[in-house]
């Protein structure tokens, strides 16, 4: 028996300045400016995308005690622009990563309950937790969570979020003119959560909105991440970029729903892929390997190596050789706010395969960086590329993609207008949205659904 075609789900991510986009590029427009999120998300809608996705960072991250010039700098604050862009789309889903560790389970509820209502439900929400203290320095707290305890505070966090949006149940609002009653329930709104983080009571202000909850998105490659996406997440991102390891974590997270008494189809993984296009195939190569030298130029390949060898090299020339000293292993690090840091857990095994490579093939410390980071997921022409993507996602290796283009906002338009329509006359992605809210589009349930089956059967 054949197996149907899979449906594939796109997203964009919009980057901001970092090692992915070029912003020197004279294409390149505002990474703060209104008009360029406008751009990127109607652009998105045009190709019928799912969503639209934003990071966060709460601190800007520094090495050698100075703010990184070649990272994220200066980002908007997420949820104005999610409810700025709700304004100026009709369909595209809005999603947003908000941190669990420095913020209150009622501040990001009401925020996301808002925003759904605001974009007639079309919200998600990225649960993220704060891996160290630095960040933790622009906070009241402070770093005091121990690292062991962030699940922990993370999964509550969501769990207590749940019972404020579930506090509404829907109906309570009557708004009868003519008996001038507004409320069918006093009691809306209710709630009542003591546990290890948090100790709240009291009453949620804004009633149930469309989708109920925002839809759910986690990230986490470790055995924690996994079970925590496999147990409350809608959709998790995945960070394999090749096919037989996005298969195996495919295979692996999606086996451990049954447990959580959940079906595969009910959890989407979803990794971020970049792309570059060309009328043919050698064509998109070369502009490939252009793009890579842009992106790491020589400063950035220093700041790289840096991450490994904890040293300040700003000494060593980016085209000559690797440092002959070792990494220091003390406990600082001269990357602070890095996630790209824990990488690197062996670093005098990652300086000795380095210069191993290096050597083998006679690079210096920026051909190093820029041949051993990440490369473009898809490469060539508009056919090739959505030859790929079919491929990836009917072979089980994702559901999709969320594409990163390293121009911002126009990078987008030819994926748009030159891939979308070879993958629709596939057959394998939508020609137009059949609704209106974000968990229709990726195929989602409604969180109140089995409410109203019991209700209908009473």
């Amino acid at each position: 028996m054949t197996k149907p075609l899979k449906q594939i789900h796109l997203a964009a991510h919009f980057p901001g300045v970092n090692n992915t986009t070029v912003w020197s590029d004279p294409k390149a427009g505002s990474h703060i400016e209104f008009s360029s999120f406008a751009h990127f998300a109607q652009t998105a809608e045009r190709a019928k995308f799912d969503f639209l996705f934003l990071a966060e960072g709460l601190r800007l991250r520094e090495q050698g005690g100075k703010i990184y010039d070649l990272d994220v700098v200066g980002r908007p604050d997420t949820f104005t622009v999610l409810a700025a862009l709700a304004a100026v789309t009709d369909r595209l889903g809005l999603t947003g990563t908000i941190n669990s560790t420095f913020n209150e389970p009622y501040e990001v509820a009401r925020q996301f309950a808002s925003l759904d209502h605001l974009s007639g439900g079309r919200s998600a929400w990225n649960v993220v937790t704060s891996w160290d203290a630095f960040t933790g320095e622009n906070f009241r707290r402070g770093g005091f969570l121990p690292q062991e305890e962030r699940y922990s505070r993370a999964k509550e966090f969501l769990a207590t979020t749940g019972e404020l949006f579930d506090s509404w149940h829907g109906d309570e609002i009557l708004a009868d003119q003519a008996t001038g009653a507004f409320l069918r329930d006093a009691k809306a709104g209710a709630f009542a959560h003591h546990g290890q983080h948090f100790d709240i009571h009291g009453r949620f202000n804004v009633p149930r909105s469309p989708q109920g909850r925002p839809v759910i998105f986690q990230a986490g490659d470790s055995e924690e991440g996994r079970e925590f996406a496999a147990s409350t997440a809608d959709a998790i991102f995945s960070r394999y970029a090749t096919l037989d390891a996005g298969q195996a974590f495919y295979t692996d997270v999606k086996a451990r729903l049954a447990k959580y008494g959940r079906r595969p189809d009910q959890l989407l993984i979803l990794p971020a892929a970049t792309f570059v296009l060309g009328d043919t195939d050698a064509e998109a190569e070369e502009t490939a390997r252009e793009v890579r030298r842009r992106q790491v130029s020589g400063a950035t390949a220093i700041k790289h190596l840096e991450f490994v060898w904890n040293r300040d090299l700003s000494s060593y020339d980016p085209d000559g050789p690797l440092p002959d000293i070792d990494p220091d292993l003390g406990e600082h690090t001269i990357a602070k706010g890095r996630a790209q840091v824990r990488m690197y857990r062996d670093p005098l095994a990652t300086a000795r395969e380095w210069r191993e490579l290096a050597a083998a093939n006679n690079w210096s410390i920026r051909d190093l960086v820029i041949e051993s980071g990440n490369r473009q997921n898809f490469i060539g022409s508009p056919a090739t590329v959505a030859k790929a993507i079919n491929d990836f996602v009917q072979a089980d290796a994702s559901d999709g993609f969320i594409l990163v283009p390293h121009i911002t906002p126009s990078g987008l338009d030819a994926f748009a207008d030159e891939v979308v329509p070879l993958l629709q006359e596939q057959g394998v992605f939508r020609t137009d949205y059949e609704g209106t809210t974000l968990r229709d589009h990726l195929g989602l349930a409604h969180p109140d659904d089995d409410v109203r089956s019991e209700r209908v059967a009473s």
